[in-house]
């Protein structure tokens, strides 16, 4: 339950990735000093904010973009399930491949921390809770794949292409499934905007009723930001919507 939890609040499946990796992408689409801001809401009920941001330093020598996802509960939510969650990445800015990544969980009584060292060179990941695992080549955590995924994913998808990737994720190899289904216009609640959809595939259960029941849509330009998040859960759907922007690398047209 925590596990989809998180990916609620956190809107985790916004990753993205082409299977083939080169030594060095360019990046068109965000800069350093970005910010997103995010709201989370069960119909009226606003049950908590979410946000990325990314800061580009140097790191061991080695130019990098240090990315930060936060999830918080607030209100009525905070009182019943307290959460503050809290996942970062330190990038390669070369390649977009994670050289460290960190998951800082608190939720409720429950608290979860655990740094990730990537060693894409040998095909092998360290975790400072589980040691050294073996993995798949071009292997990302949660936030790599999704500022990798903006530098070089969205640009000549046709309706119904399925992308597949792999992430560490909870000391293991996490595969995931995303369907490209086409433009769309959303009105949200920083405007009306054209959006590429996307359903990641996720598993039915006790909480999703089929495969795609989950909804995301990309902004259609240069910057490719998340726009909404949508979950349509058994219980109700429940959204996650952009409210606030700055320190976007390209002009942002809202129509």
């Amino acid at each position: 339950m925590r596990k989809k939890l998180l990916i609620v609040l956190l809107f985790l499946p916004v990753l993205f990735l082409n299977a083939q990796l080169n030594d060095e992408i360019p990046n068109e689409s965000f800069k350093s000093g970005e910010n997103l801001k995010y709201q989370v809401h069960f119909g009226w009920l606003v049950g908590g904010t979410a946000s990325l941001n990314v800061q580009e330093m140097d790191f061991k020598g080695k130019k990098i973009y240090y990315t930060k996802a936060k999830a918080k509960s607030i209100g009525l939510t905070d009182k019943i399930y307290k959460v503050r969650d809290t996942y970062s990445s330190f990038i390669d800015a070369k390649t977009g491949k994670p050289i460290k990544s960190i998951r800082d969980i608190h939720e409720s009584d429950y608290k979860y921390y655990n740094e990730v060292y990537y060693f894409h060179d040998k095909d092998k990941v360290k975790s400072s809770k589980s040691g050294e695992h073996k993995v798949p080549k071009n292997i990302f955590d949660v936030l790599s794949a999704f500022y990798y995924a903006r530098r070089t994913l969205f640009d000549n998808l046709k309706k119904g292409d399925v992308i597949v990737l792999n992430t560490f994720f909870e000391d293991d190899v996490f595969p995931l499934k995303i369907r490209y289904k086409g433009v769309e216009d959303i009105y949200s609640p920083i405007g009306k905007i054209q959006c590429l959809k996307f359903n990641p595939i996720v598993e039915p259960g006790r909480i999703f009723d089929s495969e795609d029941d989950m909804k995301i849509w990309i902004s259609k330009d240069k910057n490719h930001i998340p726009i909404r998040v949508q979950f349509d859960l058994i219980i109700g759907s429940l959204k996650c919507d952009l409210i606030k922007y700055n320190g976007l690398k390209n002009n942002f047209k809202l129509e």
